[in-house]
């Protein structure tokens, strides 16, 4: 199923969350000189024009970053180093791009850091390629993520850090998504993982954690952003991400920006900051 283009979706609330994360937890990752290898099973175009027809059917940027981009004042640690690239994409000031976390990573790499970016769709695929092309280090493929993730653990260096983030819109990866944690864990126990996920329906939720604490992975800690409170039929009500082998600073500064996050997201559902499962 290629028809999700995630530039309907570019820079909303869970995009903030979600990337924020990411590029704290490689900036956390990169004060280490040794090499670095970035996979991110789902890669999507890499940056989206907000201007497109796309993004101005559904406007939810405007209620994720849009609130964000044009604000002022002190940003908490979680999200400052986000915001910083944001607007470095945007130097004429409005908004007109968003970075996915492609963009985020190639903005971040260091030469010795390595890229492994994973797309079927055949449009954000070629898009994510020429954004890419005159990168070294750097590979952009178009294939599975989940068997591109398992391929390419552990790296020859015993450091990386993992993105996994479909869309979900197949209910089958729910259990690829855990399946596919699981499987990578055992190769590189040490490996950084991030898996990202949506609350549409609770339960599946529910299942996701189990089957991740069931699989014996240890130190995953959860971060959880509700938009409204959860009700069956709404669509998303909340997004969040599951991080193993979480940097030690990851919970202190999830817990100061999570009440920030909400007051400017206008958010009304429950906010998460806490072990999944310890170390």
């Amino acid at each position: 199923m290629l028809s999700y283009r995630h530039g309907f979706h570019a820079g909303n609330a869970a995009d903030v969350l979600k990337h924020a994360v990411f590029a704290f937890v490689l900036g956390h990752l990169q004060r280490k000189a040794g090499p670095l290898l970035v996979i991110d099973t789902h890669a999507g175009a890499g940056v989206y024009d907000l201007a497109s027809a796309e993004a101005a059917k559904t406007g939810e940027f405007r209620d994720g970053i849009g609130r964000l981009a044009a604000g002022a004042g002190d940003v908490p640690e979680l999200l400052a180093g986000y915001l910083a690239l944001v607007r470095a994409r945007n130097p004429q000031g409005p908004l007109a791009v968003y970075p996915g976390s492609a963009a985020l990573a190639l903005s971040m790499k260091r030469p010795q850091d390595r890229l492994a970016f994973y797309e079927l769709h055949p449009t954000d695929h070629q898009e994510l390629a020429g954004l890419a092309a005159h990168w070294r280090g750097v590979s952009v493929e178009r294939s599975d993520g989940f068997k591109g993730l398992i391929a390419q653990v552990p790296p020859a260096g015993r450091r990386g850090l993992a993105l996994i983030d479909p869309s979900y819109e197949i209910k089958t990866d729910y259990d690829k998504v855990a399946a596919a944690l699981a499987k990578a864990w055992r190769r590189f126990a040490t490996g950084v993982y991030i898996l990202w996920y949506p609350v549409i329906e609770r339960s599946r939720i529910d299942a996701l954690l189990a089957a991740v604490t069931a699989a014996g992975i240890r130190k995953v800690y959860r971060i959880e952003l509700g938009m409204a409170p959860d009700a069956p039929g709404y669509g998303m009500t909340a997004s969040g991400v599951l991080v193993v082998n979480a940097p030690f600073t990851l919970p202190a500064a999830a817990e100061t920006a999570l009440p920030w996050l909400a007051e400017r997201l206008s958010t009304r559902g429950p906010m998460v900051a806490e072990w999944l499962v310890p170390e």
